[in-house]
């Protein structure tokens, strides 16, 4: 598909034919298998640990929309996916250099031809992003939705950095939790139990 066909599947919500960029998610899930992987969330309590060597050592480490890193000290350094749900500046791109792209919003109207014809590009379906949000209640935020993803594979181990559920706001923005549409208290119980669940998830 070239950038016209991408503008008008876009305009007219032909999921079908985005889907057709989209590797399929059965090869994210055979990336996945015997790793371990760090999920980097964006929470502000991060900066003031020192988990960047810790993260950097994982075999997988993927980060969420923006992806602030505010020191390798705290965040490491490296990037091999990047979830997104906004689209990216040329600067964030360059800063962050993700060898993958992973778009994870249902909202189709914000994936730019850039991201949807990058190398390995997934474009996350509607039908697990609505199945998760019925099982939450609420929109799932791009980290739940990874979370989920990852948790279905055969990972070695999941770790998880910067996940206190908006306890201490984003570091990627100034909005407090009653000002985003999702459930944070809910979001947080549920990864508890999948932590009881799934011994391989670890939540630092």
């Amino acid at each position: 598909m070239n950038r016209l066909g991408f503008l008008v599947a876009r305009t007219l919500r032909d999921e079908g034919a985005l889907q057709r960029l989209s590797a399929p998610q059965s090869a994210l899930l055979d990336d996945l298998a015997g790793k371990r992987v760090a999920l980097v969330g964006n929470a502000r309590a991060l900066a003031e640990a020192r988990h960047g060597a810790q993260i950097d050592a994982a075999d997988l480490v993927i980060r969420i929309n923006r992806a602030p890193m505010p020191s390798a000290e705290s965040h490491g350094s490296r990037t091999d996916w990047l979830a997104l749900a906004v689209r990216l500046s040329d600067a964030d791109r360059a800063r962050i250099a993700p060898a993958r792209l992973l778009w994870m919003s249902p909202k189709r109207k914000r994936l730019d031809w850039r991201t949807a014809s990058s190398p390995g590009f997934y474009l996350h379906p509607l039908a697990d992003y609505r199945a998760l949000m019925a099982r939450l209640g609420a929109p799932p935020t791009t980290g739940a939705m990874m979370i989920d993803l990852i948790a279905r594979s055969q990972m070695a181990r999941l770790e998880l950095y910067g996940f206190d559920f908006f306890a201490s706001l984003s570091l990627s923005g100034r909005r407090t939790a009653e000002q985003v549409p999702h459930d944070f208290k809910g979001e947080s119980k549920w990864v508890r139990e999948l932590i009881v669940a799934d011994r391989r998830i670890l939540r630092h």
